[in-house]
């Protein structure tokens, strides 16, 4: 079961809500995958999302092929309450500087939700994109990713998108994101 942790409004009145729970259960229009660049469903995040909504998820992505790290694609939910699963590729942390793996997040955040925006959708649900397998660190991981959701709705004024959910499973992603948060916004 989901449990909001912390809400409050930004920039152009979207609500920016900490839940923590599960993301395949989340009742929004799209849900964010944690994904690798040939979009292969095998482990974490990715894993969860194909076992809940079906292998029609990992067919649909077969058919995308590659997506560069920084870039989203979109694919139907399949079984999952979500009618999209928009398919993120974060930076692996090894593999970067410490900038460009921050500008790679904000680009994978940035990118989904332009193709939220091109869904003209009103709901979305990320998870802590990179932090687990990928070796984000998670408090960098929270800073970026608010960030990210921020400078788009700077940006973009006009989105479709009114709800961001940040949905975290663990108790470190949780409270990583929770320390971010009320640095950020208070309480909430």
């Amino acid at each position: 079961m989901s449990q909001t942790v912390a809400q409050t409004s930004i920039q152009g009145g979207q609500q920016l809500v900490l839940v923590q729970g599960d993301i395949t259960k989340e009742q929004v229009d799209a849900i964010v995958n944690a994904a690798n660049e040939w979009l292969q469903h095998g482990g974490g995040v990715a894993a969860a999302i194909v076992r809940a909504g079906g292998e029609v998820i990992q067919e649909e992505s077969n058919r995308i092929g590659r997506v560069p790290t920084g870039h989203a694609a979109v694919t139907s939910g399949g079984r999952l309450p979500a009618r999209y699963v928009i398919h993120a590729v974060g930076p692996i942390w090894s593999h970067y500087s410490p900038e460009e793996a921050d500008r790679l997040l904000a680009s994978a955040v940035h990118s989904s939700l332009q193709r939220a925006d091109e869904l003209g959708i009103a709901t979305i649900a990320f998870p802590a994109i990179s932090s687990g397998i990928y070796g984000f660190p998670k408090d960098r991981c929270a800073r970026v990713m608010m960030e990210a959701v921020e400078e788009y709705f700077a940006q973009h004024p006009d989105s479709s998108v009114r709800e961001v959910r940040l949905v975290l499973f663990d108790a470190p992603t949780l409270e990583a994101f929770r320390a971010e948060f009320a640095t950020r916004y208070g309480n909430g």
